[in-house]
This record gives C-alpha cells, structure tokens and sequence, in this order.
C-alpha cells in the first residue's frame, strides 16, 4: 500500500502529518510517496528526513490531475492513498478503515469523512460540517446502468453533481484502475472529473465515515468569491448544472446561508460573527452567481476532459 502526497511549501503541516502517515498500522506496512513542486521551506527535507521516496517538479509543471497520475506511476502499492498536506487522519488505524470497502471488487475508490479543526473560527466551521464530506452514514455510489450513456442524460443535474462530489483530499483507490483509468489534466476539479469516469466505466466509488481526518480552508471575502465561483463555472461547464442561474436564485442562497449561520451561531453563543458572515456569505454565493452564468457545458464530462493525462 502507497500513501502519496503532492507537496508545496508544506512543512508546517507535515510536521503533522508525517507521524501520524508513520504511526498507521496497516497490513504489509506502508510506502510514503511525494512529488513536491519546488518548495523552498525545507519540505523536502523534512519528507527526506520521514523516509518518504521524493521526485521534485518546478512549480509551473504542477497540475492537480497530472501530478496524481505520476504519483500512481511512482508508487508500487497495489492501493493508492492520497492525502493533502494540510489534511490531518484521526487515528493509527485511519488508512485500514478507509481501504477496506476496497475489497469489494465493484468498488475502485473510496472517501474519507473531512470535519473541520475545533480552533477554527465557527463560520469555516460550518462551511465544513454542512458540506456532504461531513456526513455520518456510509455511501456507496454508481450510476443505473452502468457505461450507459442515456442512463448518464437522464440523471439530474443536482444528482449528476452529488454522485461525482468524490473529495481527494483524503481517498483510497485501486492501483490497477486509477493507472488504467487516470486523473484528467484539467485546472480545478480533477477528483469529480475522475469520479464520473469511473461511475461511466462501471465502477462503483465509497464514502466511508469512520476514516475521518481534519481539514478546512478559511477563506477571506475575496478567496471566498474566487473559490465558489471557479467550482460554479466547474459544475457549469462539466456537469450541466448552474449552482446559481438567477440573480433571484442567488438572493435566495444569501437567505439561506445566514439563516444556517444563525442557527449554529445560536449553539455557540458566537453572534459576533455575524456582520463577519454577511459580507463572506454574499462573497461566496456572488461567486458562484458569477460562475453559473455562461454557455452550459457538454453533458458528459468524458467528452470534455477526455482520460489521458500529460
């Protein structure tokens, strides 16, 4: 089994991470892998330091679904675990819990449960906990009907969105298919994009909340809107869907998101913070306004992104 991390400029996470990638306790053991992008603050060092195998790139040679592929192809294990740098496992026993749904022969890849840390501010923590990533139950996800095209059209868009709402920040996959079958070479989205793929080929793919590991992102107002808006004209443009079609439809998310913001402030007794959501809240659902609009994209992601990586 290969753990493999794509690293920049990460050492203050993986002075986290690696011993608990070190403590795992997994059959056979495990191999650490990374390619890293030219980091500058002792990154690779540190991996060096940990045993891990490292190639370096230049940083304008790193590509979320290019970089994955090499990392598959660097590694030996006949399982394929990839994690952020910044993602922190719960647990020595994380990565056998995350790969056993893998010894299913209809399922080829595998997500973990992402919660949010406690010291984060409660507006990201929300953002996180109500996101599908945080969910309790187990899932399993395939398409009816396998390789079928017609089955695919079919499908609502939000559907269509929910079942390849796949999440590498920390997942399993079987060697053998993801070097069959590898990551697109697209600028944003290379997880979901696989994961329609994958779903059209036939196989299946697992959410397995019992592998949690810690991670979030705070945005500022101005990250916040980039970020929602590039996942917008992502679901727009592979996926058919508009988050948010209307300006009416956007007024309606703004609603939606301070009324969530206010009931899990009211747990906390945190109500400080709610000018702070109304400005990130209108940055974020902006964002996505701004990505929804534009010509729709083709209805089947593989005739879009393709299947080769560069």
């Amino acid at each position: 089994m290969s753990i493999c991390l794509p690293t920049w400029q990460g050492a203050a996470d993986l002075q986290r991470l690696l011993p608990v990638l070190r403590s795992q306790r997994v059959d056979g053991g495990v191999e650490l892998v990374a390619i890293d992008s030219d980091s500058t603050d002792g990154t690779r060092e540190l991996l060096l330091a940990h045993g891990v195998r490292v190639e370096r790139i230049a940083q304008r040679d790193f590509g979320h679904g290019r970089t994955r592929n090499a990392l598959a192809h660097m590694a030996c294990g006949e399982v394929l675990v990839y994690l952020s740098q910044d993602a922190l496992p719960q647990g020595d026993d994380f990565v056998a819990k995350l790969v056993r749904s893998l010894s299913d022969a209809r399922v080829a890849a595998v997500t973990a449960r992402i919660v949010p840390p406690e010291h984060l501010d409660p507006l990201t923590r929300r953002t996180v906990l109500d996101a599908p990533q945080a969910g309790a139950l187990p899932r399993r996800y395939a398409w009816q009907g396998s390789g079928s095209c017609e089955s695919v059209a079919h499908l609502d868009p939000g559907e269509r969105a929910a079942r390849v709402g796949f999440d590498n920040v920390a997942a399993a996959y079987k060697g053998a298919v993801l070097r069959s079958l590898p990551f697109p070479d697209v600028a944003f989205g290379e997880d979901a994009a696989w994961a329609e793929l994958a779903l059209r080929a036939g196989h299946e793919l697992g959410f397995e909340p019992e592998a949690v590991v810690l991670h979030a992102h705070q945005y500022s107002p101005k990250a916040a809107w980039a970020r929602w808006r590039t996942d917008a004209a992502f679901q727009r443009t592979h996926l058919g869907r508009r988050v948010r079609p209307t300006l009416w439809s956007a007024l309606k998310g703004y609603g939606y998101e301070l009324r969530r913001d206010w009931a899990y402030l009211q747990g906390t007794g945190l109500w400080r913070y709610l000018p702070q959501a109304m400005i990130l809240r209108g940055a974020q659902v902006g964002g996505a306004w701004a990505g929804s609009r534009g010509r729709i994209g083709p209805s089947s992601m593989a005739s879009s992104v393709g299947t080769g990586a560069q």
